[in-house]
């Protein structure tokens, strides 16, 4: 399975990270590096720029996929994310993951360092340290997939990113992921429309999944759903069932001109 493989992957790639910083060297870079990070580093200004009235555009910089492959050829990532945001984005997600996406860190300091937009760094986290080397990269943001952590890893996890000013967006594809997202404190949960064990798509999960929230606790969780949403027709649907934000990556990847995909996308809101 893929997943599987991608995990293996990310463990030995956290291996010679920790070969080369220690996590305890990785903490004395961020308090020597507070100085440096942008005012509006903290965990509430990714969930508060997702929350309005209307539908919320995470856009994402993505090189390639497991899926599709290698998505985009001629790659500059600060360039795509200033794109976005005069296109209108909220916010921006970055691929991090670097044998499967063909993410870098690099692009995702980069992207902090040229775009006024809160930040979401994606990547398979497994570990304290890469949460930690997120807010030293300057990420806003942090993806939490809950069906890789067992909750008790999960509720560490985003107690840590809120300690580090770092929003927590948990990831969930099953209605048993949302009980254990809730539960362990998640404010901000993202719907991966994508099974990642057979990566078949349906956006029909992220509705089916809101409607399970509990009423008495719905509007203070901000709902995202994440991949598939291709068309006009999809946002649409999307927002009609009282959806907070999406998360688009590879439809507005292949977009020339990222402005006019972004607008034909918010055409029917």
């Amino acid at each position: 399975m893929i997943l599987d493989k991608i995990i293996k992957s990310t463990e030995k790639r956290l291996e010679d990270k920790k070969n080369n910083l220690s996590i305890e060297d990785l903490k004395n870079k961020i308090d020597s590096n507070k100085m440096n990070l942008k005012k509006d580093s903290n965990h509430d200004y990714f969930e508060k720029t997702l929350r309005n009235d209307d539908i919320s555009f995470i856009c994402e910089v993505k090189r390639a996929s497991p899926s599709k492959g290698m998505i985009c050829q001629d790659f500059d990532p600060v360039k795509i994310a200033t794109e976005y945001e005069l296109g209108g984005a909220s916010a921006i997600s970055v691929l991090t993951e670097p044998h499967f996406f063909k993410g870098s860190d690099d692009y995702l300091k980069n992207v902090v360092a040229n775009v006024n937009l809160p930040i979401l760094r994606k990547d398979f986290i497994i570990d304290e340290y890469m949460i930690y080397e997120a807010k030293l990269l300057g990420a806003h943001a942090v993806l939490l997939i809950a069906s890789i952590l067992n909750k008790a890893e999960l509720k560490k996890f985003i107690k840590l990113s809120h300690r580090l000013d770092i929003c927590p967006l948990v990831e969930i594809h099953s209605l048993n992921e949302l009980e254990i997202a809730i539960s362990a404190g998640a404010k901000v949960i993202g719907v991966n429309n994508r099974n990642l064990k057979d990566f078949t798509v349906d956006i029909n999960n992220t509705i089916y999944l809101q409607k399970h929230i509990p009423e008495d606790i719905r509007k203070d969780i901000v709902f995202i759903s994440e991949s598939g949403i291709k068309t006009p027709e999809d946002v649409k649907l999307l927002k009609c069932n009282n959806i907070d934000a999406v998360l688009i990556g590879e439809s507005l990847m292949r977009s020339e001109n990222k402005k006019l995909a972004i607008d034909n996308l918010k055409s029917l809101i």
